[in-house]
């Protein structure tokens, strides 16, 4: 491109200095050729005053001093020379002035001026005056080279001035370029900066825009995948290690199996609906979510987490207030988050995981607590890829939260209570 631009400005440049140029140079031919007849023609001037009226009677005349390049020259009536220096026979030049009119010609590589000699109203001879060819055209030839001179001058200005600014165009554009091939690269990050250009700096805008979208898109599909496969395999691991542990025991109600397994698999089919719905709408903007008495919830949480605890030797209890059981919650999101807060405290907790419910009034307090004490500060645990683990339920948990209108902290850290805030009237 830059290269393109210093043509283009060159190519410009020189149409406008050659329309330039050739005016001046017929100007200066001119100029100087009427220069040098002007100055013939005051010369023969001089000379005509010296003229006096008794010059057709034969009186001899004096020429004055003048120029040395200049010849000059009396003639008669006739058109013969009487004085000075010139052809014998003064020619069409001559000719001419003894008509009454001042004469200019150029011939034989001499420009020559002839000035009418009057006496009386009639004229009695003329003064020729004439010089080299070759000292104006001289002197023309420099006016041109002067001239071509000063055409270099400004066409290398050009030249300065087109690289300048064809840097200052393909500046902005190579950088866009190197930002393009940063992303190609995988550099989600990376961003045009601006420029002092108002139409590269609206296609920076765009292509920043465009980055920042593709950017947010590849963001949720990868929360997608790792909130699917992190919600997932606890479920699955329990609905296998049930239907395995049916298959083992002969004395094992099968019935008793398959309704389990298959609570488990709806649980499973919730979660997969939840984590799409959170990748579909996005955590700033709350969706629409089916209702359940947070009772039923609870129940539902404790037996799917009840044996998994007992097993470490650890119990799970539940407490609150009974009539808070009947207040209706965001059914799939409120159970997805007990999930995630019960494994955590399952994972990196100890002793009795207490879940516990709250009525304030406008919202519902449901605390998840156990007997460890936090490691991170109540900003950092909720930050994906922190801590001990994988990194994602905890941050999950607050984004399935938020789309839902609610709110989850972490209120203490010694023992570890996190706080789930559910709005009851429709406001977080």
């Amino acid at each position: 491109m830059r290269a393109r631009v210093v043509r283009v400005a060159l190519v410009a440049a020189a149409v406008a200095l050659l329309l330039l140029a050739v005016p001046l140079a017929v100007a200066v031919r001119f100029t100087f050729l009427a220069d040098e007849n002007g100055e013939l023609e005051r010369e023969a001037m001089a000379t005509v005053v010296r003229v006096g009226p008794d010059f057709a009677a034969g009186d001899p005349v004096e020429l004055p001093g003048g120029r040395d390049e200049v010849g000059r020259g009396i003639y008669d009536a006739a058109g013969r020379l009487r004085s000075g220096a010139g052809p014998a026979t003064g020619g069409d030049t001559v000719r001419e002035a003894l008509s009454g009119r001042v004469a200019q010609r150029q011939s034989d590589g001499e420009l020559v001026v002839a000035v009418p000699v009057s006496s009386g109203e009639r004229v009695i001879g003329a003064v020729r005056a004439s010089t080299s060819a070759r000292t104006v055209w001289s002197r023309v030839l420099w006016g041109w080279a002067a001239l071509l001179g000063l055409c270099l001058l400004a066409l290398g200005a050009a030249v300065v001035v087109a690289r300048r600014q064809a840097s200052v165009l393909s500046s902005p554009l190579e950088a866009l370029a190197r930002t393009s091939l940063a992303i190609a690269d995988g550099d989600l990050t990376a961003r045009a900066d601006r420029s002092t250009i108002a139409e590269i700096d609206e296609v920076a805008r765009a292509h920043n825009a465009m980055v920042g979208r593709l950017a947010r898109l590849l963001e949720r599909e990868r929360h997608f995948t790792a909130n699917a496969s992190h919600q997932l395999r606890t479920p699955l691991t329990g609905l296998q290690l049930g239907l395995e542990a049916a298959l083992v025991d002969p004395d094992a109600d099968a019935r008793a199996a398959l309704a389990e397994a298959a609570e488990r698999s709806r649980h499973l089919d919730h979660t997969i609906d939840e984590v799409l719905r959170l990748a579909t709408s996005g955590a700033s903007t709350p969706a629409p979510a089916s209702l359940q008495p947070v009772g039923d919830l609870l129940e539902a949480a404790e037996r799917r987490w009840h044996g998994v605890l007992a097993r470490d030797g650890r119990r799970l209890a539940l407490a609150g207030e009974p009539a808070a059981g009947q207040l209706p919650v965001p059914g799939r999101s409120t159970d997805q988050i007990l999930d995630v807060l019960l494994d955590n405290a399952h994972r990196h907790g100890a002793g009795t995981v207490t879940v516990s419910l709250r009525d304030l009034g406008g919202a519902l307090a449901l605390d998840v607590a156990d007997e460890g004490s936090a490691v991170l500060d109540a900003r950092a645990i909720f930050e994906r890829g922190t801590g001990t683990g994988s990194g994602i339920g905890l941050a999950l948990a607050r984004e399935l939260a938020g789309a839902a209108g609610a709110r989850l902290t972490l209120s203490g850290t010694a023992p570890t209570r996190f706080t789930l805030l559910l709005p009851l009237d429709g406001d977080a």
